[in-house]
């Protein structure tokens, strides 16, 4: 059996205290990696099937043969991790706002993302995603680059933000900056903790000619019940 409970790393940050934990779960029989903001929990390892369904939703759209990849906001990795599984991704540049969170991965203190940080394919770009898109570029090396897909996953939902500068990005204009840093065709793929958002889906559709909302449906058995999320996935 793994250490009862054991706090790995932890920072005060401008939006809180963040920390990443690993406890062993009876029900589970098995350690669990937690990141909390606070007292709220922002993921878990017992529940990746929503954060690997966003790279692959997001990706499964394009047809090109190379793939340059954003992904907003690292956490644990599933996301980043899973995108780089596809061939096609050559490049795969991650936005996180926290350094504390990249350097989790740089010293392999979570072993279902081995390899993340390794790979050559990989660039951490400490940055605040939202200010990254407003000011018109992810890639500091290169402004203005665009990219094949965008990847998601830093708010709870688009109604429901970890900081208030996060919420004009969920607006029109905040999604026509976005979607002026993707190629033709590209994807920009949300990740979601709320049910289909009708009113979001609209603001998707001012900008992108396609979007779809996923539900990712995924069993919790700690409450012994079905749970879900939501995966968005537009295009130009």
């Amino acid at each position: 059996m793994g250490v009862r409970f054991e706090e790995l790393a932890w920072r005060e940050t401008p939006i809180g205290e963040i920390s990443l934990r690993r406890r062993h779960d009876p029900a589970l029989d098995a350690d669990v990696y937690e990141v909390k903001l606070d007292d709220e929990y922002l993921m878990s390892s017992a529940f990746p099937v929503a954060e690997i369904e966003l790279a692959r939703l997001g990706l499964a759209p394009l047809t090109g043969e190379t793939l340059d990849v954003v992904v907003g906001g690292l956490g644990l990795g599933y996301t980043a991790r899973t995108a780089l599984e596809d061939a096609r991704v050559r490049s795969l540049l991650v936005v996180e706002a926290i350094e504390d969170v990249i350097d989790w991965h740089r010293r392999d203190l979570l072993p279902f993302a081995a390899g993340l940080a390794a790979d050559p394919r990989t660039r951490f770009v400490r940055a605040d995603f939202f200010a990254a898109v407003a000011d018109g570029g992810f890639d500091p090396e290169e402004p203005g680059r665009r990219f094949h897909a965008v990847l998601l996953d830093v708010d709870h939902s688009p109604r429901h933000v970890l900081h208030p500068s996060h919420a004009p990005f969920y607006t029109v204009d905040g999604l026509r900056r976005l979607a002026a840093l993707l190629h033709p065709d590209g994807v920009f793929a949300l990740w979601s903790n709320d049910p289909p958002d009708s009113e979001f889906q609209r603001t998707l559709t001012e900008v992108f000619p396609t979007s779809v909302a996923h539900v990712v449906r995924f069993p919790n058995p700690l409450q012994g019940r079905e749970a879900a999320n939501t995966v968005y996935v537009a295009r130009r």
